[in-house]
């Protein structure tokens, strides 16, 4: 079973943390990951730097710029990561844009993906019905799960659409705006995702975008199985560095 499906069936709520790879030092990627798992993260999202990251807030777009100019590409992330799964067990999904994997192959990319024991992929900008015609036969074949996201201009039929071909979580989008944090969600967030709860989806919930601490982390898992750190983590690694990440994840559990 993919270690995605097998963490969805603990009995808790989830923190899954994403990090830009090769952010804020070009080798750091691997010593954020472990020390993410070390101090209790469920999930990690690695973000594969872009130069045009469309749905990614002003922090991310700022860490991935600066992990290009570090030097990132996508070889040297999948360099990075080899022999990972040596000594980190909990699920690592890969979050990038659909231009540098397709430019890698798609195929070659998923490949490797297996090959390095990468559980899964978001891509943002890859349509579901693309997906769902052209390449799920492929994610399949190389074991991973592909996560789409849901906002809360998201119909109910493209919802269960992409429920139909989802076999991991459904990344859901707390508001229509790019990534960041927020200080709570409102009205109209809470109705969204009350609404998304009344659809009983046969896929477990993940939100995302505006969690940012311990108050928005609680609300956001009252309506889903967990929650997405992106921007709040990223402030927090350029402002303190990677050697108080335990200061950060405590502040959320605890």
């Amino acid at each position: 079973m993919n270690r995605i499906n097998q963490k969805l069936k603990e009995d808790k709520k989830l923190l899954s943390i994403y990090f830009t790879a090769g952010y804020p030092n070009l080798n750091d990627t691997v010593s954020i990951i472990k020390d993410l798992e070390k101090n209790g993260v469920d999930m990690i999202e690695i973000g594969l730097p872009f130069s045009d990251p469309l749905a990614d807030g002003p922090t991310i777009q700022d860490s991935s710029t600066a992990a290009l100019k570090n030097g990132m590409t996508t070889e040297i992330l999948f360099e990075q990561l080899k022999g990972i799964r040596e000594t980190v067990s909990i699920p690592l999904i890969i979050m990038g844009y659909f231009n540098p994997m397709f430019q890698y192959g798609i195929e070659s990319f998923c490949k490797k993906c297996q090959e390095l024991g990468i559980d899964g992929l978001i891509i943002p900008d890859l349509p579901v019905d693309v997906y769902h015609n052209e390449y799920q036969a492929i994610f399949e074949k190389y074991g991973l799960i592909n996560v789409f996201l849901i906002t809360p201009q998201t119909s109910d039929e493209r919802i269960r659409y992409i429920d139909s071909v989802s076999n991991g979580f459904i990344y859901m989008v707390s508001s229509a705006s790019t990534t960041g944090a927020k200080t709570g969600f409102g009205e109209e967030q809470t109705a969204y995702f009350e609404r998304i709860g009344k659809m009983n989806l046969k896929n477990p919930q993940v939100i995302g975008f505006g969690i940012s601490n311990n108050e928005t982390f609680t609300q956001a898992t009252k309506y889903a199985k967990g929650a997405i750190i992106g921007s709040a983590f990223v402030k927090h690694v350029t402002h303190e560095g990677v050697n108080s990440i335990n200061k950060f994840v405590d502040a959320i559990l605890n």
